[in-house]
């Protein structure tokens, strides 16, 4: 573009060597003057060219992270902003894309965090396996278990077979999946609820985790499941059924269909299904009128 110039500046707003990671700057004569309405938000991006030499210059710092070859071209790498804070841990989303990216089967990969219909932030990696091979969501979970502590591993796991990108060549965040309609997208052993205890936890399932369509044979986990919604999952069975399941045994069947084998098992009686049905009803009535 004519009459702009570019600038990778460090921590210190110096300029960064070759080779080394910076933010992208961007100044000129085209530069807008700022943000509509919004006077902090352009105090923020728009800051004083101490490097133009002109009086009353500005430069805008762009959030991309990038730097310089030897031959002057200009390699983005990234974002400076990925920082989110998902159920009270701050997490760098670059940490996780880079224990991903060493996988021999990941070719591109990028993370990100949405928040579900119940409110609750997940977080939901994406990655483009290498030309002809194939990556299992278990496989990458592992890897990531090994490395980062729990609350780094993602909730969703989705492959693609590429990552939409804006006409710039960065990822475009927006266009990316849904991750339970890209992972249903996939599944072709989806399996409906066969029984009627089947079809309660299913909907315990679906009001934890927020999600619409969960097969029986669904993982908890790969569904956006975590610790914190095991609990509520398991509060809310026990409330439910007149049989009692520990946390371990839980955890120890994260599918519907095991848990509905499970809470079917004649240990003196069976959970009668009217009742179960009063008492969600019941409940159901509770928050709606305190809604």
């Amino acid at each position: 573009m004519p009459n702009a110039q570019t600038y990778i500046l460090d921590k210190n707003l110096k300029p960064a060597g070759i080779h080394l990671t910076g933010e992208l700057f961007v100044g000129g004569t085209g530069l807008a003057r700022g943000y509509l309405n919004s006077p902090e938000r352009t105090a923020e991006r728009f800051i004083p060219d101490g490097l133009s030499g002109q009086e009353g210059a500005r430069l805008y710092r762009t959030g991309d992270l990038a730097n310089y070859t030897p031959h002057g071209s200009i390699v983005y790498s990234g974002r400076n902003d990925t920082q989110v804070k998902v159920r009270g841990h701050r997490i760098e989303l670059g940490e996780i894309e880079a224990v991903l990216q060493q996988h021999e089967n990941v070719k591109q990969t990028v993370v990100i965090a949405r928040e579900a219909s119940n409110a609750d932030v997940r977080l939901v990696g994406y990655v483009v396996p290498t030309d002809g091979t194939t990556v299992d969501a278990n496989d990458l979970r592992k890897t990531l278990s090994e490395q980062l502590p729990d609350y780094m591993v993602p909730s969703f796991l989705v492959t693609l077979d590429e990552l939409p990108l804006t006409r710039n060549g960065k990822v475009d965040i927006n266009a990316l999946p849904a991750p339970e309609a890209a992972q249903l997208s996939r599944d072709e052993n989806y399996l409906a609820p066969r029984n009627r205890i089947e079809a309660t936890i299913t909907r315990v399932w679906q009001d934890v985790l927020g999600v619409e369509r969960i097969g029986v044979h669904h993982n908890f986990f790969d569904a956006g499941g975590h610790s914190l919604l095991m609990v509520q999952v398991h509060n809310k069975l026990t409330e439910l059924f007149d049989k009692q399941i520990s946390i371990v045994d839980m955890f120890a069947k994260p599918t519907i269909s095991a848990l509905a084998e499970y809470f079917s098992q004649t240990n003196g009686h069976k959970p009668t299904f009217d009742k179960v049905m009063d008492r969600a009803a019941r409940r159901r009535q509770a928050v709606s009128m305190r809604q």
